[in-house]
């Protein structure tokens, strides 16, 4: 079946559409990064000699592959491989610890661990119960040339990736995504342009903010550059000598590549489509951005688990920069109060909601998949955002605050429960508490409050270290403050805004 009639049928998958492509346009770069470049052809080649050995090693249809590396053309095709044998993808953070890692690699079981030589580093030769391939060394892995794996029929509600929430030394949380969510990701995206486009991939493989716009690339023909390691200069020579046409970057990026002060001297007028999401995007910063680059600004609100997502173009409404805009076509977002009732317009709420692509629930865990969801009167199931917001009168919403405190750091996510778990393990700390505060740098980050335990002699400074030895890169407290007691609410609960507020008064 040709490209065309694929991407117009009610399902197909992202293996079926590298094939389709590969033979009408074979000859196209479909992946680019500095170190080199792989026409679709290639890439199909590839896709099945992935597929093969992973057959050969005995890996079977539904299992998991995990990948913990860097950016890369060998990455994204170790990714693609496994889909084609019908295996379930779970791209890992490398930046994690080496214990959460192996925690990851256990939860979702993977037979097949991929990983570049600064993951294996961080491993360090722990057991972890799966067999390892280097990426450097993919070509003595692979199965010959020529070799196809043995045909999979993939259904809609088959595993497609398992998206890793928090990767720190707290429990793993992973989100299981479906080849029909894929699916809605790839169909919905037929008037961005991407059968054409040359998409800079300027974040992580293991992010969902990088998939939303690397899997439509590639399901409609594009070609997509990736970047190992972000940097705002470093993405501008690239784009430029790219011509790059699309980007999805998060709000600090984007506010790192406008603070160049030669900006304006970059070529940029090739660029049509650029997506922000992850973060919160301040709209003084979206207006500099509408005026002085090139293309559509386009604001993505939704969550890796699904639920509803919002869209705001904001070159075409300059007075609702303070929004993250209106739920696209066929995604239902709702308000509801404390109680699960729907909430009128105008009025704040939690936010749910409801679209064709959806998680399947999180891996392992049907506790945490049920609270995090809430069901309409009709009986129609829905996914909490973790957010409250506002309604205007003309359909925009307004993000007011995180009903949870998930902090959002350079575009990761970070759990304080996870980070207040690793400081409370300090002999000197008898009480702690992480909050995410304002960061120039990082749009947030994190800071830790903790009552010292009597009678044991620790610095804030050494404190502040042995805890940031013990968590991933992303996840550093910025700083740590002693306290003589936490604020708490009659029910015991820590009152978090008090510290922010504390802090705020001081300046610090």
């Amino acid at each position: 079946m040709i490209a065309a009639d694929l991407l117009a049928s009610d399902f197909a998958t992202l293996p079926d559409l590298i094939r389709a492509h590969a033979a009408e346009r074979g000859g196209k770069i479909a992946l680019a990064s500095d170190a080199g470049a792989l026409d679709y052809a290639g890439l199909d080649r590839l896709m099945d000699r992935i597929a093969a050995a992973l057959h050969r090693d005995g890996v079977a249809q539904g299992q998991a592959v995990a990948i913990v590396a860097a950016s890369s053309i060998e990455y994204a095709a170790v990714f693609l491989g496994a889909l084609r044998a019908g295996c379930v993808a779970a791209p890992l953070a490398p930046s994690a610890t080496a214990e959460s890692l192996v925690a990851m690699i256990a939860d979702c079981g993977a037979p097949i661990v991929f990983l570049d030589e600064d993951a294996a580093a961080t491993l360090g030769g722990r057991e972890i119960g799966a067999k390892t391939v280097l990426l450097t060394a993919l070509e003595a892995w692979l199965a010959p040339e020529g070799a196809t794996p043995t045909p999979v029929t993939i259904a809609p509600e088959d595993g497609f990736n398992i998206i890793y929430s928090s990767g720190t030394t707290g429990t793993p949380k992973g989100i299981v995504q479906s080849h029909a969510m894929r699916w809605a990701h790839i169909h919905r995206n037929a008037s961005a342009g991407f059968g054409d486009a040359v998409t800079m991939i300027a974040t992580p493989l293991y992010s969902n903010t990088t998939l939303v716009s690397f899997l439509p690339t590639l399901g409609w023909g594009g070609t997509a550059v990736l970047m190992k390691k972000f940097d705002a200069r470093g993405f501008l020579e690239l784009a430029e000598a790219h011509r790059a046409t699309h980007a999805m970057l998060v709000p600090v990026q984007y506010q790192r590549i406008m603070a160049l002060p030669d900006f304006d001297s970059f070529d940029l007028s090739s660029f049509r489509f650029k997506t922000c999401t992850s973060a919160p995007f301040s709209p003084a910063l979206k207006a500099d951005v509408v005026a002085r680059w090139p293309g559509l600004l386009v604001e993505y609100y939704g969550m890796t688990e699904g639920g509803g997502t919002c869209l705001l173009v904001a070159n075409q409404f300059p007075d609702k920069l303070h929004t993250v805009g209106r739920p696209v076509e066929d995604h239902d977002i709702r308000l509801i109060d404390e109680d699960g009732n729907e909430v009128p317009q105008g009025e704040m709420g939690e936010v749910v909601g409801r679209s064709p692509a959806m998680m399947t629930g999180y891996h392992g865990r049907s506790e945490a998949s049920a609270a995090a969801e809430w069901f309409d009167a009709e009986g129609r199931r829905y996914i909490r955002h973790g957010d409250v917001g506002r309604f205007d009168e003309d359909g925009f919403l307004t993000l007011l605050d995180r009903k949870k405190d998930l902090i959002i750091s350079g575009g990761f996510n970070i759990y304080p429960t996870d980070l207040e778990a690793v400081l409370a393990q300090h002999p000197a700390v008898a009480d702690c508490s992480v909050i995410g505060m304002p960061s120039e740098a990082w749009g947030e980050t994190p800071v830790g409050f903790y009552v010292p335990h009597t009678g044991v002699d620790a610095s804030v400074a050494d404190i502040l270290a042995w805890t940031n030895e013990r968590l991933g890169r992303t996840q550093r407290l910025a700083a740590l403050h002693a306290i003589d007691e936490l604020p708490r609410s009659a029910i015991g609960k820590v009152l978090k805004r008090e510290l922010r507020d504390r802090l705020a008064g001081t300046g610090a």
